[in-house]
């Protein structure tokens, strides 16, 4: 391994000295270090480097976080696919809105589609007034402006926006005199009867590394240009110096801003003027390249998510009098970034989980007739068939992934050690574990299913009876029923009564060959209930 830099790796110690365990967040100032802070002693073990440092602290960094490149964040070049027309041959990045919001891979589809290829179709949505507004609640907040929270594009009789007529509008990115800009376009469609009127895209971010191949000091002349773009109307006046293309500290582009209807006057040296003026015709030109132009149509129920820092958008003339109506709104990339990477985030928790489904879970339990993943489906399934709320189907079928866990969260079959008269603590362990996603109304059943057992066992005549023999056992291991005293704090626990009901299903969920659904099933519930 290459040697690190010290202030940087201990900069990024993730232990709970360091960084605050709910929120991730450094306790630490920079300053705070030591001068000469150096590794003492360094080894890898399990996975992970361990690190003992010059002033006695210890740091533990997983070995695949080391060897991360890191990815940035999405906004450059680097983090897009660029394109031309030909390039939707087969069709749009599109969805069905209801299968958009009822599954959330498709979601994350859509999303990911605005982030890599910088525009989404969304179907079906119901074209009914202000809809465009619960698109954007989907995944962000609507960014109010001047327009209002939403505009409508139809003709106007006093339009203060040649988008409010039906001439033809050139290739452009909307609001470039706001700083910042709005950084997405919503566009829905209410109604299109017109003739003419067919939407246009062009990747801003390929044309312009197109002018970077082939005039790269023109390209460089627009990086470098302020440029005033200006918006004035009887209650508005706006302005931002921005260039046309604006780059990040390595070169690479981040953000075009192109309005040729609201750029006003630039002012410079002849040379100056003349230089950005012969980068801004060729670079007009190459957006306006029949290659880079991609166009199609509305229909009433679509609704369009762009990225306005990147794709210029287009509209072909329409007829005066005809009947075309869409209402949009702006909201920003960074809600659309967040919504996609917890999305991406719970999706790989899920794996995670369905992965010890169908790994450890395929081993025995506990001496049943059933294995782990068998116990714990029928016990979710038993809970969905109660009418059991969503919190709690997740508690039953999550309810004894502990076994899978020691108390440090570390993997490996500990359900042995109950059978052996070591009480694991899988209730803890297990809702420890699950609360990095749930909250505590499925966590605490998770871990007070035990407590519950012992709870029953103690205030319920016959309930003891119905245990199996490896239940009486892992009973016995887990302290016995409780008595009066323990019975009645129990009794008065905030998630005392979901706790018995997890109880109740997990004493049913051992019969042997009984058909119940798989994990696939469950994880649209459990993927609603993540934090």
């Amino acid at each position: 391994m290459t040697e690190l830099p010290p202030y940087w790796l201990r900069d990024n110690c993730p232990c709970a000295e360091c960084r605050d365990p709910r929120s991730g967040q450094k306790l630490f100032q920079i300053g705070d270090l030591p001068e000469g802070l150096a590794v003492a002693a360094q080894v890898e073990i399990g996975g992970k480097l361990e690190v003992l440092w010059s002033d006695g602290h210890r740091s533990r960094y997983p070995l695949e976080w080391l060897d991360d490149a890191g990815g940035g964040d999405g906004r450059t070049e680097e983090g897009k696919r660029l394109w031309v027309a030909a390039d939707f041959a087969r069709g749009l990045p599109e969805a069905g809105w209801e299968a958009y919001l009822g599954d959330p891979a498709e979601q994350a589809a859509v999303l990911e589609a605005v982030r890599r290829t910088g525009f989404a179709v969304l179907r079906g949505v119901p074209a009914v007034e202000r809809q465009v507004l619960e698109v954007a609640g989907t995944f962000g907040y609507v960014r109010v402006t001047n327009y209002g929270e939403l505009f409508d594009v139809r003709v106007e009789p006093d339009p203060n926006n040649l988008a409010f007529t039906s001439v033809a509008i050139t290739p452009h990115t909307d609001n470039p005199y706001r700083d910042p800009v709005p950084t997405l376009q919503l566009l829905h469609c209410l109604e299109n009867a017109a003739a003419g009127g067919d939407s246009g895209l062009v990747d801003g971010f390929k044309a312009a590394a197109v002018l970077r191949e082939e005039a790269p000091a023109e390209f460089a002349a627009l990086t470098r240009t302020p440029v005033p773009f200006v918006f004035r109307d009887r209650r508005t006046e706006l302005r931002a110096d921005r260039p046309l293309i604006e780059v990040d500290a390595r070169g690479r582009i981040r953000e075009v801003r192109f309005n040729n209807r609201s750029i006003g006057t630039l002012r410079g040296t002849p040379e100056e003027l003349a230089a950005f003026y012969a980068a801004y015709r060729r670079f007009a030109a190459i957006t306006l390249r029949p290659e880079l132009q991609l166009t199609f149509r509305l229909d009433r129920g679509d609704c369009l998510v762009f990225d306005n820092t990147r794709l210029l958008h287009a509209r072909t003339a329409f007829e005066q009098d005809g009947r075309r109506h869409l209402q949009g709104c702006y909201a920003d990339l960074d809600s659309l970034h967040s919504t996609l990477a917890v999305l991406h985030r719970r999706a790989a928790a899920l794996d995670a989980i369905a992965g010890l489904f169908a790994g450890e879970g395929a081993g025995e339990y506990l001496g049943e007739e059933v294995t782990m993943a068998e116990h714990m489906l029928q016990a979710g399934a038993a809970a969905e068939a109660a009418g059991a709320p969503a919190h709690l189907v997740a508690a039953a079928l999550l309810h004894d992934v502990g076994h899978f866990f020691d108390e440090h969260g570390q993997g490996a079959l500990h359900g042995r050690d109950l059978m052996q008269g070591q009480d694991n603590r899988h209730s803890d362990s297990g809702a420890d574990w699950l609360a990095q996603w749930f909250g505590p109304e499925v966590t605490e059943p998770v871990r007070l299913h035990v407590a519950a057992k012992r709870y029953l066992c103690a205030v319920e005549p016959g309930y003891r009876e119905q245990l199996s023999e490896a239940s009486e056992y892992t009973l016995q291991v887990q302290g016995g029923p409780m008595d009066g005293r323990q019975a009645a704090a129990f009794a008065a626990l905030p998630g005392a009564a979901d706790a018995v009901a997890v109880r109740r299903w997990d004493e049913r969920a051992k019969a042997a060959g009984a058909a119940t659904p798989g994990f696939e099933h469950f994880r649209p519930l459990l993927a609603a209930l993540m934090r």
